[in-house]
């Protein structure tokens, strides 16, 4: 029995916040299933180079690219600098995320703010400038990452729940909007990967989780490249949680 062709071969992926942990992992992922690779990152240059040499020796097409997705400018720098390099975009994966624990006592409005801005906010700046062209060619992917805070509260804090609430919201609209046009939009809700944000948090423990350990990056990136090559699944939250939260 011989191997068909990589279920993405041919396509473009830009992966967010993609030089450590999930987003990382992800990227890789699709590579490995044939697409081309847009590593956004805003901080880790060593680490999304890193990454970018590691898609390039599996001989897949790659490049990194520095932006603050939580603001339009660079959004509508990184998209064009990806479609310059790489060709218009496929599958985006909305990854960029930040997780800063707050007790309720010190819970500040400029927490809530800097939650809502770089993982909402970067999701629907991101996503409004991919779609045009997902809707012209009448195909896309839209993979957004949220957490079980969303349905549980979570470790964090209510400023992280909320936003990362937000994203599923987000992305049920997009999906009932877009069914038509040949683009799907998901989420998946990890819960407790085992990443150096996770490592960072001190109210996280394995022995919440009800199989007994952290996640890991991998096991997120398997559901990403699912999402990316099924055209029938639209408008889901996928949980990938240990069991946490059951539905």
């Amino acid at each position: 029995m011989t191997s068909g062709p990589s279920p993405l071969q041919g396509r473009v992926a830009l992966v967010t916040g993609a030089s450590r942990g999930i987003g990382r992992a992800i990227a890789l992922a699709l590579a490995h299933a044939g697409a081309a690779i847009a590593l956004g990152f805003r901080d880790d240059q060593d680490g999304a180079n890193a990454v970018q040499r590691d898609i390039e020796t599996l001989g897949r097409r790659c490049t990194a690219l520095r932006a603050d997705v939580s603001r339009a400018a660079d959004v509508a720098r990184l998209v064009e600098d990806v479609r310059r390099s790489l060709g218009e975009i496929d599958v985006l994966v909305n990854n960029a995320g930040v997780a800063v624990p707050r007790t309720l006592e010190a819970l500040s409005e400029a927490d809530w703010h800097h939650a809502i801005a770089i993982n909402l906010t970067s999701v629907f700046l991101v996503t409004q400038a991919v779609l045009p062209g997902m809707r012209l060619r009448r195909w896309g992917r839209l993979i957004n990452l949220s957490s079980t805070a969303a349905q549980v509260g979570g470790v964090v804090g209510p400023h992280y729940a909320a936003s990362k609430a937000g994203i599923l919201g987000l992305t049920r609209g997009y999906a009932a909007l877009l069914a038509g046009h040949g683009v799907t939009a998901n989420a998946i809700a990890p819960a407790l990967i085992d990443t150096g944000m996770t490592a960072a948090n001190p109210n996280a423990r394995p022995e919440m989780i009800p199989v007994g350990r952290f996640g890991s990056v991998d096991e997120v990136a398997q559901l990403a490249v699912m999402l990316a090559c099924n055209g029938y699944v639209t408008g889901q939250t996928i949980n990938v949680n240990g069991g946490v939260y059951m539905t």
